[in-house]
Formats: structure tokens, sequence, C-alpha cells
């Protein structure tokens, strides 16, 4: 048995896919993201969720954040996390454009359907990651005293937290601000 697990981890070694830097930034985006939302009092629910009925839709966090400020119930927070270089020409929030918002609604409206009770309230927050950020620059960051659950720095990358971004029908009375 040893032998042949020997000869597969070497030939794993030898041909094992090569890291994609693009989809290792992505990780470690959502990382810093959950971090972010944890430290703002948000509990992360579930992470990666995919649709059952089409795997292309996809919800990079589902997050409860606790009843609070007169509210009786607790608000599910469906969060899209975007990670790009520090001074990339579109940021995060911009990338979010109508047909991505097409289809994180279509992957809402499935987690929220599979709910039992279903969500009282509910909201859709984009958290934007900037990786390679400079030094100095976070100096500056750090003197502008922004408000920590809007925008901090974590493991190393800036973090913006967008609330309640325009997503479900304005009919909808389930959403929160």
């Amino acid at each position: 048995m040893s032998g042949t697990w020997g000869i597969f981890t070497a030939f794993w070694r030898r041909w094992r896919p090569a890291p994609n830097p693009r989809a290792e930034a992505g990780a470690a985006g959502e990382h810093a993201a959950e971090a972010h939302l944890k430290a703002a009092g948000l509990r992360v629910l579930a992470r990666n969720w995919r649709n059952p009925a089409d795997a292309r839709e996809e919800l990079d966090l589902v997050c409860e954040e606790p009843a609070g400020r007169g509210d009786p119930a607790p608000v599910l927070v469906f969060v899209e996390v975007k990670a790009r270089a520090a001074g990339a020409r579109v940021g995060g929030y911009q990338a979010v454009d109508r047909r991505k918002k097409a289809v994180l609604l279509r992957a809402c409206t499935a987690y929220l359907k599979s709910l039992r009770p279903p969500a009282r309230h509910y909201r859709f927050d984009i958290v934007e990651v900037a990786h390679g950020a400079d030094p100095a620059g976070e100096v500056a960051f750090h003197a502008q005293r922004l408000d920590p659950r809007l925008a901090s720095i974590r493991m190393g990358r800036r973090v913006w937290h967008y609330r309640n971004v325009p997503l479900f029908p304005a009919r909808s009375a389930h959403s929160h601000g």
C-alpha cells in the first residue's frame, strides 16, 4: 500500500495543476472579507453557496446580522466579495454590474426559497478587498478614522463594506436598511 501511495504522491507533485494567482487572490480576499464581517458582528452561515438548480449561480458569503436597532428579527445578508489589486481601474463595487446583479438576484431568490421558516429581513452587501496596498497609503487610510464596520485593513488588505446595495425589487417588503 505504501508503494502505491508513494507513486501517487510523486505523480501528484509532478502533475498537479499550477497555482492560479487569481484564484488564490480571490480566496484571500474572501478570507479578509469574512474576518471584517465577523469583526462587525455578523455570523457567517454559508460560504460559496451554489444554487442547486444552476451551479453557475454562486453566493460568496451568506451572513446573519443579529437583531438590533429596534428590529426584533435578525437580518440575512447576502455578500458579494470582489478582490482587486490596489489601484485597479475598476473597483470591486463598480464591477458588480447589471448582468452580475441579475445572476446574484437569481441565486439570492433560490436561497430564500430554500429557507424554512422564511427570512423576514434581508439585504445585499458588497465587500471590496484591495491587495497590494502601499504602506504609506495604509497609514493615511488609518488616519482617516473611518467607521470600522465600513472600512478596515484585514490581513494586509484594505476592505470596504458597502451595505444595503440595491439588488432586490423596490416592492420587496423584506429588504432592510
